[in-house]
């Protein structure tokens, strides 16, 4: 009985760890065998980068996404965290008319790469950056997509993606320019004409006035007679009886 209380209390005092191999050596010791037998098969075992590379998409539909499971949700929280205004392309194999593409990360976004440097992932180029849009054929889960996406190349980064296929590029437009100038040239005519028009208004007014006073102090002023009471019982009756 102390035996046991003396064992007991060993046991509780170790680790989880500590207690699986103190089993695994008594069971060793008592009934016979290798440790390799009890050694976990890690061959099926997954971090999180692989799931999300095993059911990572460039792009997802709404009904995917629905009917996604928890590895695929999981490689769609990924997807979200990715910014997808620009693309990074690796050109190595432009000779051949393949050319890969993805999304960019936060660092690369804090950095400007793809954006404000070449968007090829070997060139570190920032000058005279061409903006391309790209329809991106690609081959996902045995499935062959389309995509339109946007390019950031330097010149000669650009000759590579143009090598078999001439792209689109994409250039500023001045419109907003132009619109600023013509509601600017619109608001100055609305306003002259505002003006004119209450010049005219001040000078019909003033000429009214002017009319008015002219004609009041043109001569003296017409002198009414007054009718008696009996003329003007007179003039009620009759208007009466007409």
């Amino acid at each position: 009985r102390q035996e046991g209380r003396i064992t007991r209390y060993h046991i509780l005092s170790m680790n989880a760890y500590e207690r699986h191999k103190k089993m695994v050596n008594d069971y060793l010791m008592y009934y016979g065998g290798r440790k390799t037998e009890f050694q976990r098969d890690s061959s099926l075992d997954k971090r999180d980068i692989d799931v999300v590379r095993e059911h990572h998409q460039f792009l997802w539909d709404e009904e995917e996404e629905d009917e996604a499971n928890e590895e695929k949700r999981l490689a769609k929280k990924y997807h979200d965290k990715l910014f997808k205004e620009y693309c990074i392309a690796d050109l190595s194999r432009y000779k051949e008319n393949k050319i890969a593409m993805r999304w960019r990360i936060e660092k690369e976004l804090v950095a400007g790469k793809g954006q404000f440097t070449c968007g090829n992932k070997k060139c570190e180029e920032t000058e005279s950056l061409k903006t391309w849009e790209v329809n991106f054929g690609y081959l996902e889960h045995g499935v062959k997509k389309n995509a339109l996406v946007k390019l950031r190349l330097c010149p000669e980064c650009s000759i590579k993606l143009n090598y078999k296929n001439k792209r689109k590029e994409v250039t500023k437009k001045k419109r907003k320019t132009e619109d600023k100038d013509e509601k600017e040239k619109k608001k100055k005519k609305k306003k002259g004409e505002e003006l004119g028009q209450y010049n005219d208004k001040a000078e019909a007014s003033t000429s009214a006035d002017d009319k008015d006073g002219k004609n009041l102090w043109a001569g003296p002023a017409p002198v009414t007679e007054d009718k008696s009471r009996d003329e003007e019982f007179e003039d009620y009756f009759t208007d009466m009886f007409l």
